[in-house]
């Protein structure tokens, strides 16, 4: 039989995961393999880049063990964004990767963050670019960059590691916020301004296309007997977003997980700081994503600091849904702005911070459950409402995975808050689904056409009798954080 397997790697912050996909994308092994992260200084986020390379081997090494290793045809990966790492001519990490959740660079940001750097990149100044860390390293820890071989992202380096060529796609190179986005190639400016050569960077090669064949020693480590080739992949957002057929107009896909992440397709390049704006899903289109990077993160805390003391006990989690869920929609005036973890789309405010408005006596701590719990749709729809407008289109489906999503409750507020349809998907490897995707597309010789099936789930239709009580809630939330800026600003507590 001739080779029609591939193997689709998710390379994410805390584990490699590998899942070995058959013809009809249907998972036939799974394995993976946890990585670590260190923080030796508040704010900081590190790991070692070899770890990635290990952990990989390991998952992809369990997975195919468990089929016939000579059918696999291909491997695709994806992986955390914006994280890199600085390597030397013999590809040997010159210091610990910086992560993409690392937030050292606070005065690069505020120095370097211009509206031009936004409009080239097509990221407003934040902590996730890894423009501004490197920039920090340019400043701080000079000789790094100065001496280093090459510089890239994770895809860059598993490539490398697997192939000995040093390239990556567009969709993965993006979010290190180097690029000049419309033109798809290096921006000379941008490289400038974060102390970086061109030729450090890893070529780039269009999502889905061949990034080079397994060389005879990686083959062998991944315990695999035949010439294998590496597909391009693409950063695990819009990989996932692939996966979940958030390419086709109208639809997005809603991550609500720790973070709440939504994106959505565009056909040309725009830029706002209603998103941020990244190489698209398929090749050709871009993808406009929103972030609040506190969202389940709000209801485990909520249960660990005013509850029960342990975040995920279950019994837990069923009494307070079956309390919020008597509690009406609007939480009898309550709201909560869910910033605890500072604001990004569409405010980029690092001093921002949460507030619970219009407390009275006669609310319980059901209502206040609930109202963190609307408060991040209510985030969700200002998200939303600002894609609308740039995009000139209305999105009416959002298909949802993560650990929020699988609160029956959750789902049916966000529904209701943002008078969208929402599709709760099978949560499964789903990052990873997009990368089987991309595989397939090039083992069946169209790379530029990849076919995704849209995913089915449980379907949570808006109740349209409470439009007009959450339009209502909507009015007042949209005017809450513009009302506190100044106080967020002026109460901020320095930052050790």
């Amino acid at each position: 039989m001739s080779p029609d397997l591939v193997v689709a790697v998710d390379c994410s912050t805390t584990a490699v995961k590998a899942v070995v996909l058959g013809p009809a994308q249907e998972v036939l092994a799974e394995a993976s393999a946890p990585l670590a992260t260190s923080q030796p200084r508040p704010l900081w986020h590190e790991q070692d880049a070899r770890e990635w390379w290990t952990g990989t081997r390991t998952a992809i090494a369990a997975s195919v063990a468990q089929v016939d290793a000579a059918r696999i045809a291909a491997i695709c990966v994806t992986h955390q964004r914006e994280t890199f790492v600085c390597l030397d001519a013999d590809g040997e990490p010159l210091r610990p990767a910086i992560l993409w959740v690392d937030a050292r660079a606070h005065e690069e940001i505020a120095s370097l963050g211009t509206t031009e750097v936004h409009r080239v990149s097509g990221k407003p100044a934040d902590t996730t670019p890894a423009i501004y860390k490197l920039a920090w390293l340019s400043r701080h820890e000079p000789q790094v960059t100065a001496t280093a071989a090459r510089i890239g992202d994770v895809q860059a380096y598993l490539a490398w590691r697997m192939t000995g060529v040093w390239a990556t796609s567009r969709a993965s190179a993006d979010t290190l916020g180097l690029l000049d986005l419309a033109r798809g190639d290096w921006s000379t400016e941008l490289l400038a301004l974060a102390g970086v050569r061109r030729e450090q960077l890893p070529a780039l090669v269009p999502a889905g296309h061949a990034l080079g064949e397994l060389t005879a020693g990686a083959a062998a480590e991944l315990r695999l007997p035949g010439p294998v080739t590496l597909v391009a992949g693409i950063g695990d957002g819009q990989s996932a977003g692939l996966a979940l057929g958030a390419a086709e107009p109208g639809v997005a896909y809603l991550n609500l997980g720790t973070s709440m992440v939504l994106g959505v397709r565009a056909d040309g390049y725009v830029w706002d700081r209603a998103f941020r704006t990244l190489d698209g899903m398929v090749p050709g289109t871009f993808t406009l994503e929103t972030v609040l990077n506190a969202a389940a993160y709000l209801a485990a805390w909520f249960r660990r600091e005013l509850g029960t003391g342990v975040s995920d006990d279950a019994t837990e989690i069923a009494l307070l849904e079956d309390a919020a869920a008597r509690v009406p929609a609007g939480c009898d005036g309550l709201l909560t702005l869910p910033y605890w973890n500072a604001a990004q789309t569409p405010y980029w405010d690092p001093l921002a911070r949460g507030a619970v408005v219009g407390l009275h006596g006669a609310h319980t701590r059901a209502h206040l459950y609930r109202s963190i719990l609307e408060g991040v749709a209510m985030e969700l729809r200002l998200h939303l409402e600002g894609i609308e407008a740039a995009i000139g289109s209305q999105i009416v489906t959002l298909r949802a995975v993560g650990g929020g999503a699988r609160s029956a409750l959750w789902a049916r507020i966000v529904a209701d808050v943002t008078q969208r349809t929402v599709v709760v998907c099978s949560a499964g490897e789903v990052s990873a689904a997009g990368s089987g995707i991309l595989a397939r597309a090039w083992l069946d010789g169209r790379p530029d056409r990849p076919r995704w099936v849209a995913p089915t789930g449980t379907e949570v239709d808006p109740d349209l009798a409470l439009a007009a009580r959450y339009a209502q809630s909507f009015a007042v939330y949209r005017g809450l954080y513009p009302a506190l800026k100044d106080s967020f600003a002026a109460g901020a507590v320095p930052t050790p």
